[in-house]
């Protein structure tokens, strides 16, 4: 296999989700686990006209599958297009009868394809290649690279639209975000960009269940309206059909909050089941207030089974669901107490925890990384979802943002999530704003630093020095 071989993943582990199967919304198997799986290099490509949402789902995909614990890096031609011809100027460098513009074009895809190859050589294991790629001359040369050369596992994503409707919304999305018509004028972008998309209608050549039967791929229409799915091969791309099947592309917005502060928080106490504090039911009505004002179409309320997250949402008029998967990081032994107690009757798991945040799993309770596993039913259920508000608690709002926000796994644990704040999330084509919103509720601070000292061996000052001020 030209020295390729496959890599095992052991980022997750098993018994996180085999504990939790009972509890979510969807069957075990549809929650696959990633533990000790042979993952042998694959490229994703992309394939599709412009304005169909490709770049969409090839930035989704990418933070889906590292948020899971597969390493995956997005190569887009795009990119390499800007850095090697600069600002762009109009779409006359994308007409199939420009033989300079077509070569250089060309030149940029295969750079990346090439960078793509390079990166998985050196130990990546998916890598997403964000191109049209709609020509079949165009896909034969990255079989025959990736595949035939490389022995790499070669999955294609059409992304197919034929809906008016939604072709004008991601043709104005692109005038938006688009770093190519980050300077122009708003009206001359759409004008451009239509015609750019001319350019490819003419020479497009889609994937086709007959002529393209040996190939490993999947055909989406008007954005998960159909599916054509042909010859899944694999734990990557099957996990890639599954995500790819539940996400949408239509506008929607995302509210993450954690629940008003409770009398435990005021105590500087981890979990529990706690009530929340009289600034905690000021926030549970901030909130009430600012959701009327918003007057949010459709708007859905998510908590978890905790007391604290039900007592926060209880006077919003709006359809709630209470998820077990969404109760937060289990403290095993150390539930319900201080971190000053924590550091003084364990104080090897406290700097082990410390050295390694992510994957330190407390004694009888969880780590970040079961909870990430724990949390995925959530993400799939998000995405296919409309306007939600969710309530949750500090670590399981952490997880939510990472991969939104496409946080890896060492700063996951200490993203920043303050109480008596809505963190509202715009997915784009390009990326997800974060808009942070304070309802001005006084409240404790729970965030704490990583120390600098996370020796076995240190000293109970060292230990404690980046703990929160509780008032109690």
């Amino acid at each position: 296999m030209n020295g390729v071989k496959p890599r095992i993943n052991n980022k997750h582990n098993s018994n996180s989700i085999n504990r939790w199967s009972k509890s979510l919304r969807y069957p075990i198997a549809m929650c696959p686990d990633v533990t000790n799986v042979a993952i042998a290099p694959c490229v994703l490509v992309m394939v599709g006209l412009p304005a169909r949402g490709k770049t969409f789902m090839a930035k989704k995909l990418t933070r889906y599958l590292n948020w899971i614990g597969i390493n995956t890096k997005e190569f887009n031609v795009g990119a390499y297009r800007r850095d090697k011809m600069g600002d762009y100027k109009s779409h006359e460098f994308f007409r199939n009868d420009n033989p300079d513009a077509m070569e250089k074009r060309e030149q940029c895809a295969m750079t990346a394809l090439n960078d793509l190859c390079n990166w998985l050589d050196s130990g990546g294991e998916v890598g997403v290649f964000d191109a049209t790629n709609t020509t079949r001359e165009r896909r034969n040369k990255i079989l025959q690279l990736c595949t035939n050369e490389r022995c790499y596992k070669t999955f294609f994503i059409e992304s197919v639209c034929d809906d008016p409707t939604i072709i004008e919304s991601n043709v104005k999305e692109v005038k938006i975000s688009s770093p190519d018509y980050k300077m122009m004028d708003k009206e001359k972008a759409v004008e451009d960009f239509q015609k750019r998309i001319n350019h490819y209608e003419i020479f497009y050549e889609p994937l086709d269940e007959e002529h393209d039967r040996p190939l490993s791929f999947i055909k989406i229409f008007n954005q998960g309206e159909k599916f054509v799915v042909n010859r899944v091969k694999g734990h990557v791309q099957s996990r890639a059909v599954y995500y790819l099947m539940n996400i949408h592309v239509l506008p929607r917005t995302i509210y993450i909050s954690r629940h008003g502060e409770t009398e435990m928080n005021l105590e500087g106490r981890i979990g529990g089941d706690s009530n929340i504090s009289e600034n905690g039911k000021n926030f549970a009505e901030k909130l009430k207030e600012y959701l009327e004002r918003e007057n949010i179409e459709n708007l859905r309320v998510w908590t978890s089974l905790l007391k604290r997250t039900k007592q926060t949402v209880e006077n919003i008029n709006a359809p709630k669901e209470h998820w077990k998967a969404l109760n937060e990081i289990d403290a095993g032994v150390c539930e319900g107490m201080t971190y000053e107690e924590i550091a003084t009757r364990y104080p090897d798991d406290f700097a082990a925890r410390d050295r390694d945040k992510y994957h330190y799993r407390y004694p009888g309770g969880e780590s970040y990384q079961d909870l990430v596993a724990r949390l995925e039913p959530v993400i799939m259920e998000l995405e296919r979802q409309e306007n939600v508000l969710v309530v949750c608690h500090q670590a399981v709002a952490r997880c939510l943002l990472a991969y939104f926000m496409d946080q890896d796994s060492e700063s996951l644990p200490y993203v920043k999530v303050p109480l008596h704040t809505i963190i509202k999330l715009t997915p784009i084509a390009y990326g997800c704003l974060v808009e942070h919103i304070p309802l001005n509720v006084n409240a404790v601070d729970t965030h704490r630093e990583k120390p600098r000292v996370v020796s076995k061996g240190r000293s109970f000052d060292e230990a404690i020095r980046t703990v929160p001020v509780h008032p109690k």
